[in-house]
């Protein structure tokens, strides 16, 4: 499901138009980014939990040079799982 799809979609379920929905979609996704930026972690209750974590610096090889190399370190967006959404999975 893209974008349109998902906007489209969540406009038929609130009976909204889909000027309305995208809006309201841009502004969940903005404020989403914003606390994201502040690394705050973001709970969705019965969906699950968004964090901004750092990866610590590492040493990699090519393997085909075998030319070793230094990866920085990076802040990743992780996400995991509520229980509610993985038992709906494992329950289909």
């Amino acid at each position: 499901m893209n974008n349109k799809e998902f906007i489209n979609e969540l406009s038929k379920q609130t009976n909204q138009s889909a000027g309305v929905t995208t809006k309201l979609v841009n502004d969940v996704i903005k404020t989403l980014e914003e606390h994201f930026q502040q690394n705050d972690t973001v709970v969705l209750s019965s969906f699950g939990t968004f964090e901004v974590k750092k990866k610590m610096e590492r040493i990699s090889v090519n393997p085909t040079t075998g030319k070793r190399y230094l990866i920085p370190p990076k802040l990743v967006l992780s996400f995991k799982q509520s229980n509610v959404l993985k038992d709906k999975f494992n329950a289909e």
